[in-house]
């Protein structure tokens, strides 16, 4: 009972990010048709209107396509940080023995990719898409784990969740490092200082959900300005969230239990309304509840539905409609290299490492999880969607033909990694 009681959150997670692969599937497939319809004017059409607003002295206008990539990206890297923030401090990523183990698979996935696409690439132009093939996309990972459903034990789930995070962590620092532009430093030392404001209040123990979204409008809009990518905001604003609770379940049980009597004993009205004293009591239980609750963990539940269910559905839609029968000309290079990296790359990098890395007794890993399983799983790795094309639009921003070039290859590649990851998971004995 016990175990099932500190599994549940896990499993949830699990749950959602399962049908989030499902909806971003959908939507990719959407995207595809809409691209080449005869309504694909209509698609091109849509993401370029420009929204937002122009004064003498500040201008904020941009295509609708880039308020995702920037803005609505910006929320799901916001919730990358603190799903971070929350292995690191309590979770799977928390100890140097937990961590050892996702964190070799996760540099095994980053570095070999790396090295494959800089040996494939024969094109000087094409270079800064090395990044393309660095990070796993854990909603289409784990909707296929989730199918497979009983073969495939927990600890085995929480590796792949693990060592995703860690990838993303490196996405994002690769992402600050190598895909910004030209940096602005006065703007980004006034996007540190409100930063370096919120984490000493939350250090205090101080938290306000208005201020943080007011100050991370502020930082957002001055990072965006300063040349840095916007969306590496939103994961330094989310370690300013502080985990801790103010009270801890006994002392809220006690006082749940004190306001509960005083409802009861309070005036009942025969109205559809409250008394003056039930209302008195609602808003301490109100203020009782905000303390008992973790601001980490109140935000990252009630972001992940609206990250998984329409950010990154939208974020597909927008950004997958390749067109096929395009007249702009494809680097067949570019593809076939990408989706080697993808199919290759992170399932040799991973289950290379990892194997090595317990060979010579410098991990240990669960007793559930085989050999076998860990080579399904760096294949299943190997689906880099949703960040390798976020990468590719920053990488060839002022290229159209390598950007439908690399979208073709992480399709191709996350499409290949996904049916072998399947299989070899499917009918291992």
């Amino acid at each position: 009972m016990v175990q099932k009681i500190i599994l549940s959150p896990f499993q949830k997670f699990v749950k959602i990010e399962s049908f989030s692969g499902i909806l971003l599937l959908l939507a990719t497939v959407l995207a595809l048709i809409w691209a080449n319809s005869p309504l694909a004017e209509s698609y091109h059409t849509l993401w370029q209107y420009k929204m937002g607003f122009t004064t003498e002295s500040f201008e904020l206008n941009k295509p609708l396509i880039l308020w995702i990539n920037d803005g609505l990206m910006a929320i799901f890297f916001f919730l990358i940080g603190l799903e971070i923030k929350r292995e690191f401090l309590i979770g799977e990523l928390n100890t140097t023995k937990k961590l050892a183990f996702p964190l070799f698979g996760a540099l095994g996935g980053m570095i070999i990719p790396v090295l494959f696409f800089l040996a494939l690439n024969q094109n000087t132009e094409t270079f800064k898409g090395w990044g393309i093939p660095m990070a796993t996309d854990i909603a289409f990972s784990l909707a296929i784990l989730k199918v497979l459903g009983n073969r495939i034990p927990l600890s085995l789930k929480v590796f792949l969740t693990a060592f995703a995070i860690v990838d993303d962590l490196g996405a994002v620092l690769i992402i600050a490092i190598f895909y910004s532009g030209t940096i602005k430093i006065s703007l980004l030392g006034i996007a540190f200082l409100f930063l370096a404001f919120l984490y000493f209040l939350s250090y205090k123990g101080y938290y306000s959900k208005f201020l943080l979204i007011f100050s991370g409008i502020i930082i957002w809009t001055l990072f965006l300005k300063s040349g840095i990518h916007p969306t590496l905001a939103g994961i330094l604003l989310a370690f300013s969230v502080p985990i801790r609770q103010k009270i801890k379940t006994p002392e809220f049980i006690d006082n749940l239990v004190t306001i509960t009597n005083k409802i009861k004993e309070a005036t009942v009205s025969k109205k559809p309304l409250l008394s003056k004293e039930q209302i008195q009591e609602i808003d301490e239980l109100e203020d009782w509840t905000n303390k008992y609750q973790s601001p980490l963990q109140h935000l990252e539940h009630n972001l992940h539905d609206w990250v998984a269910y329409f950010i990154i559905p939208f974020f597909a839609l927008a950004n997958a409609g390749v067109v096929l029968n395009s007249n702009i000309p494809l680097d067949i290079a570019l593809v076939i290299n990408i989706a080697i990296c993808l199919v290759l790359g992170k399932s040799i990098g991973i289950s290379f490492i990892v194997l090595l890395a317990k060979k010579i007794k410098l991990i240990e890993i669960p007793s559930d999880i085989n050999n076998l399983q860990i080579i399904g799983v760096s294949f299943l790795a190997g689906i880099g969607f949703t960040m390798a094309i976020f990468i590719a639009s920053l990488a060839f921003s002022n290229s159209p033909a390598y950007i439908d070039s690399a979208k073709i290859g992480i399709l191709i590649g996350s499409f290949i990694s996904a049916i072998v990851g399947y299989i070899i998971l499917r009918f291992k004995k």
